[in-house]
């Protein structure tokens, strides 16, 4: 027997993104999400209300960073989610992050988050909260590489549990994609 739990916005993994943006004056400010993901091939989708400074920063600048939330940085990430850039302006500096400038866009790169989408608007919807960007550069630390790949090991990136509100690391590799169900044929 099954429970139904309504309409609600219920999905498993859904990734914490960090999305950082710098204001008409080169101040960085970021945010937490976690009602995102990618939309197309080179383009990302986040639900974001207008109030935040980040989306305001955003539509400002038209550039802005995504990092992945990691289990080393899950009480920054908090943090960032939970405090609000209209009223603390030094928010980066608060979670204990450091930023630099991002290779291709002028977006700041969470230095403490080994992974990062660097992103130029495509457009922003405020009567459904969809802000879309276009994907410029993808860039991670070489701390988190194998084999020149991310290593999903070495960046434990966390997932949002929206049943118990709570952080989740991502688990184990349980088989090969495009390569397990060839057995199913």
């Amino acid at each position: 027997m099954r429970k139904s739990f309504g309409a609600k916005p219920l999905t498993y993994p859904q990734p914490v993104f960090i999305l950082a943006a710098y204001d008409s004056k080169g101040n960085p400010n970021a945010m937490n999400a976690a009602w995102g993901g990618i939309s197309e091939e080179n383009q990302i989708s986040i639900c974001l209300s207008s109030n935040h400074k980040t989306v305001y920063d955003i539509l400002e600048t038209k550039a802005f960073s995504v990092s992945m939330g990691t289990v080393p940085q899950v009480e920054a990430c908090d943090y960032v989610g939970i405090v609000s850039g209209n009223k603390v302006p030094d928010k980066i500096e608060k979670a204990g992050w450091h930023v630099e400038k991002g290779a291709m866009l002028d977006c700041p790169i969470i230095v403490e988050l080994p992974m990062a989408l660097e992103c130029r608007l495509i457009d922003y919807d405020p009567e459904t909260c969809i802000m879309r960007g276009e994907i410029v550069n993808v860039s991670a630390d070489e701390s988190v590489l194998t084999d020149g790949k991310i290593d999903p090991k070495k960046l434990q990136p966390i997932c949002f549990d929206p049943c118990n509100n709570a952080y989740l690391a991502l688990g184990e590799e349980v088989a090969k994609a495009f390569s397990c169900g060839l057995k199913l044929r």
